[in-house]
């Protein structure tokens, strides 16, 4: 708030000057100066728009040029992505539904529903009335050994750190999930206070750095860890094995970011370089993973235990299944995260081309436990660009259980894409350590439309089920959803991704669309 009273201070000069020169050839200079001073004042102290509070009167600028044309619009959203804009509708669609504002749009179907790779939900003669729609489905997550299951939404909050995100942000999208009734991930960065200060509910992720419950030397530390895992507010523990923006790839965090507040809520010391491994230390093996799994369901008093990972080798995913039949020890959930998932910086090679894209790897994890008989132990959780209602339905129909979204929550936050997530210079104060451009960042204006886009878009998906006669997301089979594969051929999910039959892997005659899994010296 320092800056911005300094430069509140600067504009009162100003106009004083300008009062103390007053004379005949300057009033036009004064009749200029003034309202725009005006202005800036205004921008500073009104709460609704971060980058008004943050660049007072140029920011109108931006404004202007949105309502002018949507070809104008559309160039100032590639101006500001680089190129490489997120569909432009989808993105207003986010504002509108966080801002509570019609999201209808004229002139009906955006696009060539010719084009290869349209995709569509079948909707039936016998639509559910709207009264027989049950408007907040919820999950019950939590297998046999799970003592205290977690009755989740279907649409939560994905994996973002404090230190990634700003302490606003993340009481925001906090508090946020208070009022909606839905779940908030922190991320691998620890459970910050700025995670349970508002009270909303927890999944606590634990990463290959194990931040909040490490030893000084990085390994797991079991006492950290039951201390923080025991917490009310905490509700789920997910193990991140790896996510889709960068798959295998550590990082460092440099001493410079490691402050005394950063140090204290990831167990490390202050000031000095942070290496976080490609690579768990607690396990090595898929039995030694699932015995870790055990372990700390126990150290958190029986609260759910998952994983979280973008799919490489399906093989390796397969040998996990394998060590689930022999050891009978199941995760209580699995979070799928597509290759095209985000984050704040990666290398672009990671980001572009490792990793699975979160249909085809939905389909190998689903058809793998089904096919190995441990389905009914798992729930599934969908992860990678879900941003609206039929992104969410496409994933019920494949046979998730629920859907994560980032993108659409830093959007309902304020994110404009201005891309400068690892430069520390966010201009919405979202994904900024930067006091004066977080302090932009209103949490009482913001968390309202964090809560408002979740309750739109799960709305928006109980909606066009209800258009197809359905009335839960369990009901969604993959034939109700088609996809044109060429100018003149089109078909559903069903065909494109046949279901196997339950505890068919672990037979001879095991599905010849995966037998090259089950016994590799076949291709040879």
């Amino acid at each position: 708030m320092k800056n911005r009273f300094l430069f509140f201070s600067a504009l009162v000069i100003i106009g004083l000057a300008l009062l103390g020169v007053w004379w005949k050839p300057l009033n036009w200079l004064f009749l200029i100066i003034l309202p725009v001073v005006a202005i800036g004042v205004y921008d500073l102290f009104q709460t609704k728009h971060t980058i008004l509070r943050n660049f007072p009167v140029i920011g109108h600028m931006r404004y202007m040029l949105e309502s002018l044309r949507p070809e104008i619009h559309q160039y100032f959203i590639e101006t500001d992505t680089g190129g490489k804009p997120f569909d432009r509708l989808v993105r207003s669609q986010i504002y509108r539904r966080a801002k509570m504002l019609d999201d209808t749009m004229p002139f009906g179907t955006q696009g060539n529903v010719y084009k290869v790779g349209y995709e569509w939900l079948s909707h039936s003669l016998s639509p559910l009335k709207h009264e027989m729609l049950n408007e907040d489905p919820r999950v019950l997550v939590g297998g046999s050994e799970c003592t205290q299951p977690y009755s989740a939404s279907v649409f939560n909050i994905s994996a973002m750190s404090f230190g990634s995100l700003s302490k606003n942000a993340i009481l925001a999208l906090n508090e946020g999930a208070k009022i909606g009734n839905f779940a908030h991930n922190t991320g691998e960065g620890g459970l910050s206070d700025h995670h349970l200060k508002p009270g909303g509910d927890i999944i606590w992720q634990i990463g290959t750095g194990y931040f909040g419950c490490r030893n000084s030397d990085g390994t797991f530390n079991d006492d950290a860890f039951r201390e923080r895992a025991i917490l009310p507010q905490v509700k789920m523990i997910e193990i991140k094995l790896s996510q889709g923006a960068k798959p295998g790839h550590g990082g460092i965090l440099p001493a410079a970011k490691v402050t005394k507040e950063i140090a204290r809520i990831r167990l490390l010391e202050p000031h000095k370089d942070v290496v976080s491994p490609p690579g768990h230390s607690a396990f090595s093996t898929p039995e030694e993973m699932l015995a870790f799994i055990r372990r700390i369901r126990t150290l958190s008093g029986g609260k759910p235990v998952g994983f979280k990972l973008c799919v490489g080798h399906p093989e390796e995913f397969v040998a996990i299944c394998k060590a689930m039949v022999s050891t009978e020890i199941y995760p209580d959930f699995i979070t799928v995260d597509g290759g095209e998932g985000g984050t704040g910086a990666a290398p672009m090679e990671f980001s572009d081309s490792v990793g699975m894209p979160l249909r085809d790897a939905l389909v190998l994890v689903l058809d793998m436990l089904t096919g190995f008989g441990v389905r009914k132990h798992i729930k599934v959780i969908a992860s990678g660009k879900v941003t609206n209602g039929f992104e969410m339905i496409k994933n019920f129909a494949i046979g998730a259980d629920m859907c994560n979204s980032a993108r659409g929550m830093m959007m309902a936050l304020g994110c404009i894409q201005a891309l400068e997530c690892n430069k520390n210079t966010c201009p919405v104060g979202v994904a900024t350590q930067n006091d004066y451009l977080m302090g932009g960042l209103v949490v009482k204006e913001k968390k309202v439309r964090v809560a408002n886009y979740h309750n739109q878009t799960v709305s928006s998906a109980i909606e066009l089920m209800g258009a197809s006669g359905i009335g839960h997301p369990d009901d969604l089979q993959r034939h109700h959803i088609h996809r044109r594969l060429t100018p003149v051929h089109t078909e559903s999910y069903a065909i494109s991704y046949p279901y196997i039959k339950e505890g068919s892997m672990l037979q001879e005659n095991y599905t010849e669309k995966y037998e090259h899994l089950v016994n590799p010296q076949k291709l040879k």
